[in-house]
């Protein structure tokens, strides 16, 4: 039977400035002024390092668990750093670097993987939302910052982060249509490192990009090689001018990987073969970009120790504090506590006073501490 094409045959492109070994296109040198290089350097430094000592920490029982970002520090500095400090940031679980750019202090983050409510609020003035753990909940979130923005004439813009496990998930879906609706000023930032916990990119979808389903909400889509900090940031700062001018929301697909595990609690050996990190491993967006400031001979001597004292002088001040006050994790879940919790709050507080542990549980009570001020 006769048809009508309704729309030309649609492209998805890709992005790439730095190859592996750090060599630069010049013909797509995004220009970035020397003293923002180097800033982007130590954010993505920062980042590592102290995902490393948070690993350390971790199995050492000093916090609990966490998703490291090893791997994916280009992705999130290179991103985050294109926002302004009115400008909105909503991230998933693992974007420690994009929160550490936006001013969030290291101690502050080892607070919420303690067990801390506090950890977890941003500063009053801080427009940040705080790490989201149920998987794509955080971007219908996002679009509403963004269509209030847009309602009251803000002059502000919204960037949220998640996985390509998200994509996965109606509430992306949701977000992204509503985005292309409403031409709200959002990016959306999608981290494919290739792995949802232990399912593949392959298996999540048949698309032979993420970056190809923006096409069906009526907005741009691009894919952007992850682990190349320029191309991100290029990326990033086409599409918040381009939201910022009033032409609508952009979906960023950054192609990286996932070098560690997916949290702390899971073993990566079990799904996916050694062979393959190995591959990515010589990919490394630290290990580019390196190269390339040294070419550029802008590599300041004594960073790495620098940050490590940095991290050392955070590590020492949350540790200052004590452990965590176990009453808390009854609070801000219902605006009254059912009967039954109630009891178990009761009894969790008496044993506590007595100096022991719950009846049922051998393992050592925590220590008392004073109650703390938790905002609602």
């Amino acid at each position: 039977m006769p048809r009508t094409v309704l729309e030309p045959k649609f492209q998805v492109e890709h992005l790439s400035i730095l190859d592996s070994d750090g060599n630069l296109d010049s013909s797509l040198d995004p220009h970035i002024p020397a003293a923002e290089l180097k800033r982007l350097y130590r954010g993505m430094l920062l980042g590592r390092r102290l995902d490393e000592r948070m690993i350390r920490l971790q199995r050492q029982g000093r916090i609990g668990t966490f998703a490291p970002i090893k791997g994916q520090e280009a992705s999130q500095v290179g991103a985050a750093a294109t926002l302004r400090k009115h400008d909105w940031m909503v991230p998933s679980f693992r974007e420690t670097a994009a929160m550490l750019w936006r001013g969030w202090p290291i101690e502050k983050l080892l607070l919420l993987f303690a067990g801390y409510l506090e950890g977890g609020q941003p500063d009053e003035h801080q427009h940040d939302l705080p790490i989201t753990i149920p998987v794509a909940t955080q971007m219908p979130h996002a679009v509403g910052l963004a269509y209030a923005a847009q309602y009251r004439g803000d002059d502000a813009i919204v960037m949220a982060f998640c996985g390509d496990g998200a994509t996965s998930e109606g509430d992306f879906h949701e977000a992204v249509n509503f985005a292309g609706v409403w031409h709200v000023p959002v990016v959306f930032v999608v981290q494919n490192n290739q792995w949802a916990i232990s399912v593949p990119l392959k298996k999540q979808t048949h698309s032979r990009t993420i970056a190809q389903k923006a096409l069906a909400y009526g907005i741009p889509g691009l894919q952007v090689d992850g682990n190349d900090v320029l191309a991100v940031h290029a990326a990033c700062t086409e599409a918040a001018d381009r939201a910022r001018a009033g032409d609508g929301p952009t979906l960023i697909e950054c192609v990286t990987y996932r070098l560690g595990v997916h949290t702390t609690a899971d073993d990566p050996t079990k799904y996916r073969a050694a062979e393959e990190v190995a591959a990515w491993e010589k990919k490394d967006p630290l290990t580019r970009f390196t190269a390339y400031l040294k070419k550029k001979r802008l590599l300041d001597e004594g960073i790495e120790d620098e940050v490590d004292k940095e991290i050392a002088a955070a590590i020492h001040r949350f540790e200052a504090l004590g452990a965590a006050q176990p009453l808390t994790m009854f609070d801000h879940v219902y605006a009254e506590l059912p009967p039954h919790l109630a009891a178990q709050r009761e009894q969790l507080e008496a044993s506590l006073q007595n100096g022991h542990a719950p009846e049922g549980d051998d393992t050592p009570s925590p220590p008392m501490r004073g109650q703390r001020t938790t905002r609602r």
